[in-house]
């Protein structure tokens, strides 16, 4: 595991100057990998993969079951996930570090039942953190990556290791966190005997692929959701496909979806994306000024 330091808070962001973006950059910082990645549209569709991913881990997706109306407030699921990533990183730090004291109080509240022994075990033990937050970073460098997002590997590196610090805001020792992509896939080595498909990762999946909507949303699910979930999960890993019980596909031909995608949703002017709430990109450029506007090719250098 990683033996680095973790991210602190402040300006120090490789060579940054702590004061070039005023005095309170947030956890991440505009030099940080992180604030150019996550300003990317395709964090939606590496989003629903991560939601893919999660769902494998017998125990962590029981967690989810027991304890929210997945089926009925799954949308109000996403919109939160989403609005914790967008607080933590372009919210101030207050913002962000209330934000993770909010998640651990929660868990800490919460259990579940082990669906292969029966013991009741609580939602905040540290190797289902793990796996959640493994699955979601993964997922969202894979997809970006992979849809034509320019990061150097180096840069790759760096953001898995920034992450070891939003890891510490859902309670996990940032020492016991992979701090770059030779470390996690080690750990997904390690974790894959542990993964299963049972009848809550069946009920994730059928939601994905056919999630319920009001009568008159149901031509734009058929149509605009399909694509959209069908991409997500054609981007997982082999042994997913083989675990769900569907063919995996041709990943070149995955490659080629994910990059005409990216493409076309980049083509959308960042300041027009931006204006969708909650809007924490604009309210972070207010903050900090023009120079800290997500620029992609930032994430290259």
């Amino acid at each position: 595991m990683g033996t680095g330091e973790p991210v602190g808070t402040g300006g120090d962001r490789e060579g940054g100057d702590p004061g070039l973006f005023g005095p309170d950059p947030g956890l991440f910082g505009p030099d940080s990998v992180t604030w150019q990645l996550h300003s990317d549209p395709m964090m939606w569709v590496a989003g629903i993969r991560a939601l893919y991913l999660q769902a494998l881990h017998p125990r962590a997706v029981r967690g989810v079951m027991e304890n929210s109306d997945f089926r009925r407030d799954a949308w109000g699921r996403l919109m939160r996930t989403a609005n914790f990533v967008g607080t933590t990183t372009y919210g101030t730090t207050d913002a962000a570090e209330q934000a993770g004291a909010r998640v651990r109080r929660i868990h800490r509240m919460l259990s579940a039942t082990d669906p292969r022994t029966g013991d009741r075990y609580g939602v905040d033990a540290p190797d289902l953190l793990l796996w959640v937050h493994c699955a979601e970073i993964d997922s969202y460098l894979h997809v970006l990556w992979r849809s034509g997002f320019p990061l150097t590997t180096a840069r790759a590196d760096r953001y898995v290791a920034e992450h070891r610090e939003s890891a510490r805001l859902v309670g996990l020792d940032p020492h016991t966190v992979p701090a770059s992509r030779t470390e996690l896939a080690a750990y997904f080595a390690s974790v894959r005997p542990e993964l299963a498909v049972g009848a809550d990762a069946r009920a994730v999946d059928d939601f994905l692929r056919r999630p319920p909507a009001h009568a008159l949303l149901v031509p734009a699910r058929e149509v605009l959701w399909r694509y959209v979930a069908h991409l997500a999960y054609a981007s997982l890993p082999a042994y997913a496909h083989e675990l769900y019980g569907r063919p995996a596909p041709v990943p070149a031909a995955v490659t080629r979806r994910l990059r005409a995608t990216g493409t076309l949703l980049r083509c959308v002017p960042a300041q027009v994306r931006w204006q969708l709430p909650p809007k924490h990109i604009l309210r972070a450029v207010a903050r900090l000024g023009p120079a800290a506007r997500p620029a992609p090719y930032r994430a290259a250098r």
